[in-house]
């Protein structure tokens, strides 16, 4: 039988209702969020705000914890008449303060609403105690507890970074953050913050018709727990990393260390640094810091681009040997430099001619001019601007030229030369090995950050390979990227280096008055090898430059150390580097380098540094 037009409708319609009314059994009956949804006008959600994961050294030392601070809302409408002066008592704020603060509340009072705005941050809880004990007669005020940074132990200011109140740019670009909200800005905070940071909670309370707050919503059923953020564990010793920065105060520059055999960073100082004490409370030193012509927020040792001075001949020895232009019995003479028509690249006074061994060990100059210019001039390449290229492969599979590509924000990349930039300068073909020979002693156009320098330290330990310089280590809470596990070979051949350190070792250990550049960084029975470096600073005294590794085999310490305006590589950086390797090695300095350790300690190069470079 076939339905009719009116029968149709019928049927329409009570599908229609059905659907209806069972939409509103599932709204009204069945699903709860739609109940709260309609109750929020008279639900007060307080937020709970999680307790920061904790920052461990690599031996468990706790590098920053927390500890419980308060801040106190106020919600204007809620607040009655009181007495400002027994307030800003127990506050111990002036009267002032809060007499401002609260005119600025009722002035926007239509736009705050019933919401809670912060009156005071980060109280003390002795001072939110004697708020608490009277708070009774302060409708409209109460706190909120969270936890902030403290700092058991002077190590790394830089290096940790810092946490603070998201800004309205932090949010529009972490829209998962709210006001009121902290976060990890700089430094190792930043680098794990998604780790760090926790999950917020929240309880609800419920307001009756006086607006008054009557008690918990559902006996607190609905109430979310916090979740505290993941505990991290750095690669830092922390014993260690605050006797580098010992060593390094009134300094300008850096010192790092590396574990070869894994590419964790034991030290990395930047001079001068950040106080911890100023990183607890941040807002209330920021200007302070910020205004500080040495820039303490600036981390030298990621970010500053340095020429590398003559530890760079390191890597043109290597570079000479895996193609063949040079071999360990190679000699060159020195007439107190190297010369080339009517120039002269020059050189301290030393016997001539050397091999490559004494070479490295008297830090010779005119010697890596003949290397880099049989180098560049090879047959074996059609031109000098192809074997350019072939060299600036060669160095930037030492890591240099590039970011490492470590867990630390901000590293700089730094700078090696290739044949299109001399083109650019000179023009095509206009340009021949002598215009650019300082290339050969780690000059001219080369930059590169100290932390580049430590990591070719390290290259050089383990026989021609790194692993990615890191800050964090595995652990329950984070498994770290699989890269820093693998091997980064160099295009140098394993069979060369042990060529190159046998000059390094002779350079420490050669004796003094033997010739060698950085007798003053040996320790007797540590086996230390070292390569010292003098580099050209354009705004005065020349940088000291300082790389070292031991033992000699199976090493387990590499240093690099630059000081600005520190004159001859074993003057400042060279005992710097040793001292923190002695240090590492034995815990403690012997009392024939106490008085070297106390003339670094006391040491004072600030005036010499001019801070509007």
């Amino acid at each position: 039988m076939k339905l009719d037009k009116a029968n149709k409708l019928r049927i329409g319609l009570g599908v229609a209702v059905g659907i209806i009314l069972a939409k509103l059994f599932v709204i009204q009956i069945v699903d709860e969020k739609y109940k709260i949804d309609a109750s929020n006008n008279s639900m007060v959600y307080s937020v709970i705000y999680p307790t920061r994961g904790i920052i461990d050294d690599r031996n468990g030392k706790i590098l920053v914890g927390n500890k419980i601070a308060y801040d106190l809302l106020v919600t204007p409408k809620e607040v009655e008449e009181f007495d400002t002066v027994a307030l800003s008592r127990a506050l111990d704020v002036p009267v002032e303060f809060i007499r401002d603060k609260m005119n600025e509340y009722y002035k926007n009072r239509r736009r705050i609403g019933y919401q809670s705005v912060v009156m005071l941050k980060q109280m003390p809880p002795e001072r939110y105690m004697k708020f608490a004990e009277i708070a009774y007669k302060f409708p409209g005020f109460r706190g909120q507890a969270r936890s902030i940074r403290e700092y058991p132990y002077n190590a790394g200011g830089n290096l940790l970074g810092y946490v603070s109140e998201v800004d309205a740019d932090y949010i529009k670009r972490h829209p998962e953050y709210s006001a009121g909200d902290y976060a990890g800005k700089t430094g190792i905070e930043a680098t794990c913050e998604k780790y760090l940071r926790g999950e917020k909670g929240y309880s609800i309370y419920l307001r009756n018709s006086r607006n008054k707050i009557e008690g918990r919503y559902r006996n607190g059923e609905m109430d979310k727990e916090s979740v505290p953020g993941m505990d991290i564990t750095t690669t830092i010793d922390a014993e260690l990393q605050h006797y580098g920065q010992m060593l390094m105060e009134n300094k300008v520059g850096s010192l790092v260390a590396i574990e070869p055999a894994t590419g964790e960073i034991l030290t990395l100082v930047s001079s001068p640094g950040i106080d911890v004490e100023m990183l607890a409370d941040i807002g209330a030193h920021y200007n302070e810091i910020a205004s500080n012509p040495y820039k303490p927020m600036f981390n030298r040792a990621v970010q500053s681009s340095y020429p590398p001075g003559s530890v760079f001949k390191l890597v043109n020895a290597l570079i000479g040997l895996q193609e063949g232009v040079l071999t360990p019995q190679t000699e060159y003479p020195c007439q107190m430099g190297y010369h080339f028509g009517r120039n002269k690249l020059g050189c301290h006074d030393h016997r001539s001619p050397l091999d490559l061994e004494e070479s490295i060990m008297m830090s010779c100059n005119a010697y890596y001019c003949y290397v880099l210019r049989n180098l560049l001039e090879n047959d074996k390449y059609d031109s000098i601007a192809d074997a350019l290229d072939a060299w600036n492969s060669y160095v930037r599979s030492f890591g240099f030229g590039r970011k490492l590509g470590s867990d630390f924000p901000s590293e700089l990349g730094g700078n090696i030369p290739d044949s299109e930039y001399y083109d650019r300068i000179y023009g095509a073909g206009r340009w021949k090995a002598t215009n650019v020979i300082s290339l050969s002693i780690g000059q001219g156009e080369i930059g590169c950050t100290p932390l580049h320098l430590a990591n070719l330290c390290a290259t050089i330990a383990n026989r021609g390979f790194y692993y990615i310089p890191h800050l964090i280590k595995d652990s329950e809470s984070v498994e770290i990227d699989g890269k820093y596990k693998e091997k980064q070979y160099t295009l140098v051949d394993t069979v060369h280096f042990p060529k190159v350190i046998e000059g390094m070792y002779r350079a420490v250990n050669s004796g003094y008055g033997s010739g060698g550049t950085a007798t003053v960084a040996a320790v007797e029975g540590l086996e230390i090898c070292g390569k010292t470096g003098t580099a050209q600073n354009p705004h005065g005294d020349d940088n000291s430059v300082f790389i070292c590794f031991a033992p000699k085999d199976n090493p387990r310490i590499a240093v690099a150390a630059y000081v600005e305006n520190g004159s001859f590589g074993a003057r400042w950086a060279a005992p710097i580097a040793s001292l923190l390797v002695e240090m590492y090695l034995t815990g403690e300095i012997g009392e024939d380098r106490k008085a070297l350790e106390t003339r670094v300690l006391e040491g004072n190069l600030m005036d010499k540094v001019k801070i509007s470079q």
